[in-house]
C-alpha cells in the first residue's frame, strides 16, 4: 500500500505543478495589466504629472514584486520556489492589499467547507436510496415520476434556481420563510442555543439545496443504473433462491458492487461543488471561497488566483486518490499490490 501511495503522490505532485504552470501562463497571457488596474486613480502629488509618475513608480514596484518583469518561466519558478521553500503564497495585490494570501484563504475556507460537507452529505444520503428504489420499481409509475423530476432538477441552472428561491422563499419574497443572505443570524442576543442553531440551519437550507440538487439528481441515476446491472447477475439470483431476505440481498450483496460507479464519481464532486459555490455564495452573499474567487478574478490578483487554482487542483487530485482507496474497500477483487 505504501509503495502505491508513494507512486500516486508523486504523480499527483507532478500533475499539480503542471496545473500551476498552465494557470500561471494563462494569467500572464491574459489581456490587461493587473498592476495598472490596482493603482489606477491614486495620486502621489499635487499636479497630474507627479501623480502619473507616482503611479508609474508604484506599478513598477508591484510589477517587480509579482515577477511580471521577468519571463514567464522565470516568474513561475520564483513563485514556486517561495511556495516550496517557505510555504509563502505571497501577498494579495488588490483584493485585500498587502495581506498574506494564506490568511485570506484560511478566513474564507471554513465557510465553503461547511457548505460543501453538508452538500456532499445531502447528495449521497438522497442519491443512494432514490437510486435503489428506482431500480427496484423499474418502469413503474413511481419510477417514471421520480425520473422525470430528477431530470428536470438536473437541467435547471443553479443561479436561476437560487434567484427564484430568493424571490419566493426569502425575506421580501412571496413566502418569507428563509433568510435572504449570509450563513449566520444577524443577532444572537437573548436567544437560547436551540434558537441559534435553528436560525443558523435556516441560513444553510437554500445554499445547500442549490449546491446539491443537481448532484443528487445525477448521482441517483448512476446509482439506479448500477443497481439494475448488479441485480441481473447470477449471484443475486442465487442469493434470492437460497431464501435470503430481500433487504439483505440488496443492501449487503448488490449495493456494495453497485457502489463502484458512485465511488468513481466521487472524484469529481469535490472540485465541482467548490466551483459551483462561486455562483451560490455570490448570490446569497456568503463570505466564502466563491466570493473570494470572484473578487480575485475581477481585480486580476495574481498571487491570490494562483493560490485558488492550486487549491482547486489539489481538491481534484485528492478526490481521485480518495476514490482509488475506496475502490479497495468496496471491491475485494481490487488490491494495492495488484494496482
Amino acid at each position: 500500500m505504501w509503495q502505491y501511495l508513494a507512486k500516486r503522490s508523486t504523480m499527483a505532485l507532478v500533475t499539480l505543478v503542471v496545473i500551476m504552470l498552465v494557470s500561471y501562463l494563462l494569467l500572464r497571457l491574459a489581456p490587461g495589466d493587473p498592476t495598472k488596474s490596482t493603482f489606477l486613480g491614486e495620486s502621489s502629488g499635487a499636479d497630474g504629472l507627479s501623480a502619473e509618475r507616482g503611479a508609474f513608480a508604484r506599478n513598477t514596484a508591484l510589477e517587480k514584486k509579482l515577477h511580471l518583469d521577468k519571463p514567464v518561466i522565470v516568474g513561475f519558478m520564483l513563485w514556486l520556489g517561495n511556495v516550496v521553500t517557505s510555504f509563502d503564497l505571497g501577498d494579495s495585490a488588490s483584493v485585500d492589499k498587502g495581506r498574506p494570501v494564506a490568511n485570506l484563504i484560511m478566513e474564507r475556507l471554513p465557510v465553503t467547507v461547511s457548505l460543501n460537507i453538508w452538500a456532499v452529505a445531502v447528495i449521497y444520503l438522497l442519491a443512494i436510496p432514490i437510486g435503489i428504489h428506482s431500480a427496484l420499481t423499474k418502469n413503474k409509475v413511481l419510477d417514471q415520476t421520480v425520473t422525470f423530476v430528477l431530470f428536470l432538477l438536473y437541467s435547471l441552472m443553479s443561479f436561476w434556481v437560487a434567484l427564484l428561491l430568493q424571490a419566493t422563499l426569502c425575506e421580501g419574497g412571496r413566502f418569507p420563510i428563509f433568510p435572504l443572505t449570509g450563513l449566520q443570524p444577524e443577532t444572537t442576543w437573548g436567544k437560547s442555543i436551540w434558537q441559534i442553531l435553528l436560525d443558523t440551519s435556516m441560513h444553510y437550507v437554500l445554499p445547500v439545496f442549490c449546491l446539491s440538487y443537481a448532484g443528487f439528481a445525477g448521482l441517483s441515476r448512476y446509482a439506479r443504473a448500477g443497481m439494475l446491472e448488479v441485480i441481473k447477475q447470477d449471484y443475486i439470483r442465487t442469493a434470492i433462491a437460497k431464501g435470503l431476505p430481500e433487504h439483505v440481498v440488496i443492501l449487503k450483496h448488490a449495493l456494495r458492487n453497485a457502489m463502484i460507479i458512485l465511488v468513481t464519481l466521487f472524484a469529481g464532486i469535490l472540485p465541482g461543488l467548490v466551483s459551483g459555490s462561486i455562483i451560490v455564495e455570490f448570490i446569497f452573499n456568503i463570505p466564502g471561497m466563491g466570493t473570494l474567487s470572484m473578487e480575485a478574478l475581477g481585480s486580476r490578483d495574481i498571487p491570490l488566483l494562483m493560490a485558488l487554482f492550486g487549491f482547486g487542483g489539489f481538491l481534484t487530485l485528492a478526490g481521485i486518490m480518495v476514490s482509488d482507496f475506496l475502490y479497495v474497500l468496496v471491491d475485494p477483487r481490487i488490491s494495492f499490490k495488484a494496482r
